[in-house]
């Protein structure tokens, strides 16, 4: 009798820990509020055309369990949209004012303001972690997203261009080369809590959020991250005092294939297609989402690049930065990734490309 006593209260005591465990997973979210592995948005940018219907609030989706893109049936704005199911998690973790989980918003387009501070990186992102586990969304959206307290909502001056995005579900012993790859790309952090239960392992973030850092920042860094489920991403972190494109630079002698890259072309604001170096970048110039439809990158606020087709290395990376001449004296990053759903899902979106040859 006594022994299965015993038994019965162990087993309450194990099921009872694992419904805790259970429930302080963290993870990126689908449109159905399941945790995935890692999630990609690509934002459309507002129709032109006042027929077309296009609010600049529809996105195609793809994520660790579908291996193409899928169009949303959310908008962007809605918080059952995939940003919204997975900042759920930020709120949830704020209103519960518990010591045991962490975030750090940052953005260098605050929310609410006009004002663009060249004093910290060209980055836009959340954390959000546990000492189980949590996730990192990188994203293009300036203005996004708002304080934790606020709740979700998309912004107004979103809806205009293409915007891109990342979410990437990462255990906790993923987080000290997470906290090494923000100091080098110095984010511009306006909503924080860090519990010091963090502070030994996590050197530079508590730093980075009351804005005291001090430690020395390298020029860039690199480093290799593993997801949840075992999904490799290198992660490129570079400096305000590494002087010049990211992309020609460093990413494809680094990758050691030839580029395509989209990032936002503003007029007289962009770089030409770089081949004076081994491995060559070019300027994607338009998008296509069909056969009928396309779009010109200069609505295109999104920043991302790969592998040009026929080459050896399929690399897709999305992040920060965009190839222009301003850009090259900012901080920001870029994590990239071989997963063929991911290249294969991003090169038919390829419309048509800029050769050097063009470019003179």
């Amino acid at each position: 009798m006594r022994a299965r006593l015993v038994k019965t209260i162990l087993v309450l005591l194990f099921l009872s820990l694992f419904g805790i465990l259970e429930a302080s997973t963290i993870s990126c979210r689908n449109e159905e509020g399941e945790d995935v592995d890692w999630f990609i948005f690509y934002k459309v940018p507002k129709g032109q055309d006042k027929e077309g219907g296009e609010t600049g609030l529809e996105y195609l989706y793809l994520d660790s369990t579908i291996r193409r893109w899928r169009q949303s049936e959310q908008l962007m704005n809605t918080n059952r949209s995939v940003l919204g199911r997975t900042l759920q998690q930020l709120y949830e973790a704020y209103g519960s004012k518990t010591n045991n989980t962490a975030y750090l918003v940052y953005n260098d387009g605050v929310p609410k303001s006009m004002n663009y501070s060249r004093k910290y990186g060209h980055t836009k992102g959340l954390l959000l972690w546990n000492r189980i586990q949590g996730f990192w969304l990188i994203h293009s959206i300036p203005g996004f997203p708002p304080i934790p307290e606020e709740g979700y909502d998309y912004p107004s001056s979103g809806r205009r261009n293409g915007q891109s995005g990342i979410c990437i579900t990462f255990k906790y012993n993923q987080y000290e080369a997470i906290d090494s790859q923000l100091l080098v790309c110095n984010p511009n952090i306006y909503s924080c809590s860090i519990p010091a239960i963090f502070h030994q392992e996590l050197v530079h973030m508590p730093h980075l959020c009351a804005r005291s850092s001090s430690a020395k920042i390298p020029g860039r860094h690199l480093t290799t991250l593993q997801s949840a489920q075992g999904q490799n991403f290198l992660h490129f972190a570079k400096s305000d005092s590494f002087l010049d494109d990211i992309f020609a630079a460093w990413m494809a002698q680094q990758l050691k294939t030839h580029l395509l890259t989209e990032t936002w072309q503003r007029k007289k604001q962009e770089l030409p297609s770089n081949c004076s170096l081994p491995y060559h970048v070019y300027n994607i110039k338009a998008i296509k989402l069909s056969r009928q439809s396309h779009f010109s990158s200069s609505q295109d606020h999104a920043k991302w690049c790969i592998s040009q087709r026929g080459t050896k290395n399929r690399w897709t990376c999305i992040g920060d930065l965009n190839r222009s001449p301003y850009q090259a004296s900012r901080s920001g990053g870029f994590i990239c990734t071989q997963n063929r759903y991911i290249y294969q899902a991003f090169q038919r979106l390829v419309f048509y490309y800029e050769d050097c040859d063009w470019a003179l």
